[in-house]
């Protein structure tokens, strides 16, 4: 995918859910109590906008992060600078996460600023170039704004899903109980919230291929540097069963990671029985991979690409 079709393609996506949330927004307006659905939608969004902007608060906490003093990494703060001042953006505060799956996430918000997380799993697994390309992809993230973009969207069905439930709830123990219309109505807006969900999954792939290419961008020879990462990544979640247990919470934010932790579990099925020491070897190994219907349906529920499509395109840029 050429990068004016991806753009055109995110740009398109984004109409695509925020028309049909205005045209939706508007019927519900039109068919039910207007000043009871604004003071509803107001509390919705206020209550996601506070959640956005304690969320590095509530990230670090979940995570066990804490800024990485320049002193203990002063390699990976020259690398973060070196991208940081390629990609035009301020440098982001670096963060490790005590994860022991290796993985990497951008987030941040107007009262905590731009952050960067690298897990301890990441920095045991990839060497140091590799690590570079996924800062990298992280920081395309900050550049393209996905933090605010991808709050905002998620607001909608978050919206939508409240006015049917309100509406369920009404038609139940409201003023007119046994309401067969209201019921219906809410549960048909909880579809159109789940409806949405779709399109904000595949934004949301859309953008990791966004960043992908922004990595390949400021990054020498990125390509191959940023497809080892992710091979090794994926390979090295193949044990993600056994440490399962200890790290249920990484599915609370797991839209922010470069690779999907519950994908990684599913995309290292398939690789299981490789050993390949080589990285190169690896990454050919993954290449050579099919992919299935099962696949393909399993991707569309994901926030992340298939890793074959996506070690594929990166294999394109190069």
């Amino acid at each position: 995918m050429s990068i004016w079709k991806l753009r055109l393609s995110i740009f398109g996506t984004l109409a695509i859910i925020i028309g049909l949330s205005t045209l939706v927004f508007a019927v519900v307006l039109t068919l039910t109590g207007f000043f009871d659905l604004i003071t509803l939608g107001v509390l919705v969004v206020a209550f996601n906008i506070l959640q956005w902007l304690i969320s590095p608060y509530i990230i670090d906490a979940l995570y066990r992060t804490r800024e990485i003093p320049e002193s203990e990494n002063p390699k990976l703060h020259a690398t973060v600078e070196d991208l940081s001042k390629k990609s035009g953006i301020k440098k982001p505060r670096l963060m490790l996460a005590q994860i022991p799956i290796p993985n990497a996430f951008a987030y941040g918000s107007p009262i905590a600023g731009n952050r960067v997380a690298v897990t301890s799993g990441l920095l045991k697994t990839l060497e140091p170039e590799e690590v570079e390309a996924v800062i990298g992809h992280e920081l395309g993230h900050l550049k393209h704004r996905d933090v605010q973009i991808m709050m905002f969207v998620s607001l909608l069905p978050a919206l939508f899903y409240y006015i049917g439930f309100s509406l369920i709830l009404s038609s139940r123990y409201g003023k007119q109980r046994n309401d067969s219309g209201g019921a219906a109505l809410g549960l048909g807006f909880m579809a159109f919230s789940w409806i949405l969900n779709m399109f904000i999954l595949y934004l949301s792939r859309l953008r990791e291929y966004y960043a992908d290419r922004h990595s390949v961008s400021i990054v020498e020879d990125g390509s191959r540097k940023l497809s080892e990462g992710l091979a090794k990544i994926v390979h090295a979640s193949r044990n993600i069963k056994r440490i399962r247990n200890d790290t249920q919470h990484l599915n609370a934010f797991k839209a922010l990671f470069i690779s999907d932790p519950d994908r990684a579990e599913t995309d290292s099925m398939a690789i299981a029985t490789m050993s390949s020491s080589s990285e190169q070897k690896l990454v050919q190994e993954i290449l050579s991979q099919k992919i299935t219907t099962v696949d393909r349906i399993v991707e569309v529920f994901s926030t992340h690409p298939n890793i074959v499509k996506r070690l594929r395109t990166l294999q394109q840029l190069s």
